[in-house]
């Protein structure tokens, strides 16, 4: 069953946070993630307002697991530290 990264983001340094977004992909591309939602317009209906939203889709929750432990996704975070805040949730999909 999937699962899915639900990421909510505002970046507060975009010459820093290039730095995750050039390394991110490769992490994705090792556990086959598919992006369903990438920025974009967007409304906060309630809770906290981030600027920006992404959902990953995973084949499944270990793949989804795998994917944040990784050592390319561990380098990406370390890029973007400071550059953004960041909420990141991994749920089970249906």
């Amino acid at each position: 069953m999937p699962a899915y990264w639900i990421a909510h983001v505002t970046v507060t340094d975009p010459d820093r946070y290039r730095d995750y977004q050039s390394l991110a992909p490769a992490a994705f591309a090792r556990f086959g993630a598919r992006f369903l939602a990438r920025g974009g317009a967007a409304e906060t209906l309630e809770g906290p307002a981030h600027a920006r939203h992404v959902v990953i889709e995973f084949p499944d929750l270990a793949t989804a697991r795998a994917c944040h432990a990784s050592p390319e996704y561990a380098a990406a975070r370390a890029a973007r530290a400071g550059a953004a805040e960041v909420q990141v949730v991994i749920v089970e999909g249906l």
